[in-house]
């Protein structure tokens, strides 16, 4: 709507009203624009000649809109522009802020508010950076930071005799400019000194700064002559004459001598908001361009490093660019600090805090001291490779090309064990053990879980890359043709010289290695005689991990050799929990009632180990239920025919899936290796050997063993065996007399296996029979074993006194347990009953326990007296 329609409604005539809200606006700061054109004109003319000039204007008569403006009503708006403020420049302000906070931090250090003083003197330093040109800073700046680092002196000093200490904010407020305060001061010591000489003489002089130009924005800055830029020189490579411009609009220089301030400036941005890590990365790279001494290359690829890893803090993965420039940037390290060996980099070094020069080596001195960490970079480049591959779909090409990084990633472990054991071999130079413990630690992790074919070829590609005359007094050159001394010398090295968590992680990097190669025995030994199994609970949970996989191949192991029974009792720890991917961090649970916090997701998703450390899941669940069917089966059949035998459970998870699969109505033909397991339990436990043998063999994971035929053929004989023992246990009630030739010809065994197998469970009182071995056959005992019917009326007695007995216990709640509650007729009490229970709470003595006759007692009829007589 137009301002100039009136309507009659309300809000048309707010909208009216806006609108000319808003032109009145818009001509006010108009005419403020005219009015400060003006008088940034008038600053640059004379004081007489804008009097003149603007009583000439008060003369003219003026016209239009301009009659409506201040000065042109009547005299006696005269007074009012006489009371106008003074217009002063931008310089004139600043100088007058620069005196306000020089005032301020005066008078906080009278008073010893040091917390003020820091805040303030940044303000300081950031204001006076616009009034410095030609490296020389206002007066009153410089009689300023004299004076504090005087007093910053004077307190530090104090604070060393007075035993009150300063509060917990005045000593940071201190720290920090005490850290700032000696470097800015470097850039004026020429003043400061001058100031320091004769305060009175350099405080009268006048002040010859100018105003710093300002870069103007969207345009490109080209470097021109003046006073204030002659020692600035062009940044080489830049095209067409252009400079790269800084802060204040200035050209950075880039030379030698600038190295180190350089550094220092990206050192202190680390961990600042806003700060552009690529740029600094950019930086770092000019700068190790032109450095010209070990020194300033050392310091300048440990820092360069340390901002590439920055790329990869929190929850974000390193880019794999920067991941492989940090690499190339580390051997650069190497090369450097082995090509001049008196230039080391400890941990314990204190840092050359002189940005100007850099340091040199003492007449007296052999080396000289970088702080850094060589084994922290190895760790943390080591840590983002094992992330990028947790993070990468395994099923693809790019993690294959990634895995081959791993070759260049193990170059750099071993070189940098070999710069420790270098260091180590100096007298004078004093290197934690544990630092050459994690590195070498490192370098197990990476071979202790592979084939010795691949640690073979990787050995043998170092030692070629590496120089003749470059040796290890940990892993000799000559270690690096067998995997497992090298395995046995890393192990024993950290057995013998770390504690803890290191000690531990290495027994069983061994064990595991052992276990992986077929050496089933000595890694059994070793874990036993380690003690781990009762300890591991206080360990990390890495640690935990590695235990977990350490006894999964163990199993896998006693497996590949035949010891079944081994097996199953080593693996069923791990797999009948059912958590086996959570276990062997090789997945993360899907908690159905549990509430996980994203901080426990985030962690569990970090202990994940890559895809090509992992042990196959359905091999192991294939091998466990392979195992607890040869174990399962006869004991079955066992308790089946002789119910006096004590019930024992093999394995709680194969019981449940044998159960659901026998209650299935229809079963069609086997798809996965549990359903193949399960049809081999049924015809197994049937009688039929052969076709459990058929459906074991025709399980298609046994091809991603070593010895796949070894392997089934090894199964067949145990199923052979098996399936006589489940014979023998099921129809043994049958039969007086058993040939052993038939029972040869039936399983397909000799006879003297045969006859080893029955003299075998007749001596563990397993079956009730002898041998008679002139007549190769096998006599049974009568009157032993059960019939079917017999076992059913025992286990009907069974339930019917677990009956009487809760009858009891909740009769004897509800009458609270008084003395008569369980007087029978004909004066038996509870007291005198025996056989079940001695007692409230006695304990059962089994299923096959005499029973007397009379009484409340049930005694299994005339079946029950036929059985006991």
């Amino acid at each position: 709507m137009s301002r100039f329609y009136r309507g009659n409604d309300d809000s048309s005539s707010d909208s009216s009203s806006d609108e000319e809200d808003l032109y009145s606006e818009e001509e006010e700061e108009q005419q403020h624009d005219d009015s400060s054109d003006e008088e940034t004109d008038s600053m640059d003319s004379d004081s007489d000649d804008s009097d003149s000039d603007s009583s000439e204007d008060e003369g003219t008569k003026k016209t239009g809109a301009s009659r409506f403006l201040v000065g042109d009503a009547s005299d006696s708006e005269d007074s009012d522009q006489e009371v106008r403020s003074k217009v002063r420049s931008a310089k004139d302000k600043r100088f007058e802020e620069l005196e306000n906070i020089t005032k301020v931090i005066e008078n906080a250090s009278k008073i010893g508010d040091w917390s003020t003083i820091a805040t303030e003197y940044e303000k300081l330093n950031r204001q006076v950076a616009k009034l410095v040109i030609g490296g020389k800073a206002p007066r009153v700046y410089i009689q300023a930071s004299a004076d504090l680092e005087d007093a910053m002196n004077d307190a530090v000093a104090k604070q060393k005799v007075t035993p009150k200490k300063m509060n917990a904010t005045n000593a940071r407020g201190l720290n920090a400019v005490k850290q700032k305060i000696k470097k800015n001061n470097k850039e004026y010591q020429t003043q400061i000194d001058a100031y320091r000489s004769d305060p009175d003489k350099f405080m009268a002089g006048a002040d010859d700064v100018e105003e710093a130009q300002k870069p103007q924005p969207k345009k490109a800055i080209r470097p021109f002559a003046s006073a204030a830029d002659e020692t600035i020189d062009e940044v080489e490579g830049d095209d067409d004459g252009f400079a790269q411009v800084g802060k204040g609009g200035k050209t950075v220089q880039y030379t030698p001598e600038s190295i180190l301030k350089h550094l220092r400036a990206i050192m202190e941005s680390r961990g600042k908001k806003n700060t552009d890590r690529t740029e600094q990365i950019k930086t770092m790279e000019k700068l190790l361009e032109i450095a010209n001494t070990p020194y300033q290359k050392i310091r300048t690829l440990l820092t360069l490093v340390s901002t590439r890893f920055d790329l990869g803090s929190g929850n974000n993965t390193m880019p794999l660019d920067q991941w492989k420039a940090a690499e190339k940037n580390m051997s650069e390290l190497l090369d450097v600090l082995f090509a001049n060996p008196e230039w080391v980099v400890v941990e314990n070094a204190e840092e050359w805090d002189d940005d100007e020069k850099s340091p040199a080596i003492g007449d007296n001195e052999k080396y000289f001291k970088v702080p850094g960490s060589i084994v922290s970079y190895v760790e943390r480049l080591d840590d983002e490779f094992i992330r990028s591959l947790q993070t990468t779909d395994p099923h693809t090409p790019e993690y294959i090309e990634r895995l081959q990084d791993e070759a260049s990633l193990y170059t750099i472990i071993i070189r940098g064990m070999l710069y420790y054991e270098h260091l180590r071999s100096a007298t004078d130079i004093v290197v934690p053990q544990d630092s050459i413990n994690r590195v070498v630690m490192r370098r197990l992790e990476h071979v202790y879980f592979k084939p010795e074919a691949v640690i073979k070829v990787v050995e043998e590609n170092f030692w070629k890359a590496a120089d003749a005359s470059v040796e290890s007094a940990i892993t000799p050159r000559a270690s690096g043709s067998e995997a497992g001394s090298l395995v046995n010398i890393l192990c024993a090295y950290l057995f013998n010289n770390s504690e803890g968590i290191l000690r531990a992680r290495a027994m069983l990097c061994e064990v595991y290695f052992l276990a992986l190669h077929g050496h089933y025995y000595k890694a059994r030994d070793m874990s036993l005689m380690s003690h781990l199994q009762e300890t591991i609970p206080n360990f990390d949970v890495q640690t935990q991990i590695l235990y977990n996989r350490t006894l999964v191949q163990i199993g896998l192991c006693a497996f590949r050799k035949g010891l079944v029974y081994d097996a199953q009792n080593t693996l069923q720890e791990i797999c009948g929990s059912g958590r086996q991917k959570e276990l062997l961090a090789q997945g993360v649970m899907i908690q159905r009632y549990g509430h996980v916090s994203p901080e426990q997701e985030r962690l569990e998703k970090q202990r994940q180990l890559p895809f090509h450390m992992h042990i196959n899941l359905e091999l192991l669940e294939c091998v466990y239920l392979t195992c607890s069917m040869l174990l399962e089966i006869p004991l079955l059949a066992q308790t089946g025919s002789s119910p006096d035998v004590k019930k024992r459970v093999v394995s709680k998870t194969y019981r449940r899936m044998l159960e659901y699969h026998e209650r299935q109505i229809f079963t069609g033909p086997p798809e996965n290796t549990r359903d193949h397991v399960m049809q081999a339990s049924k015809a197994l436990a049937a009688g039929e050997w052969k076709n459990a043998v058929s459906f074991i063999h025709s399980i298609k994971i046994w091809e991603l063993m070593p010895n796949c035929e070894d392997i089934k053929t090894m199964l067949a004989k145990q199923i052979q065996e098996e399936g006589l023992r489940t014979f023998l246990f099921t129809y043994a009630p049958y039969y007086d007399t058993l040939a052993v030739e038939m029972l040869s010809t039936m399983f397909e065994l000799s006879a003297s296996k045969v006859s080893a197998i029955v003299s075998k469970m007749i001596s563990h009182e397993e079956l009730s029979a002898s041998l008679d071995q002139a007549a190769s056959t096998i006599i049974f005992r009568k009157g032993v074993e059960l019939s079917r019917l017999q076992s059913l009326s025992l286990a009907l007695s069974d339930k019917a006194s677990a009956l009487i007995e809760s009858n009891e216990r909740t009769l004897e709640q509800r009458t609270q347990g008084s003395a008569n509650a369980f007087d029978r007729q004909g004066g038996r009490g509870r007291g005198q009953r025996t056989g079940q229970r001695a007692g409230r709470g006695g304990p059962r003595t089994g299923g096959n326990t005499q029973r007397q006759a009379g009484g409340t007692q049930f005694t299994g009829g005339a079946l029950g007296a036929a059985v006991r007589g």
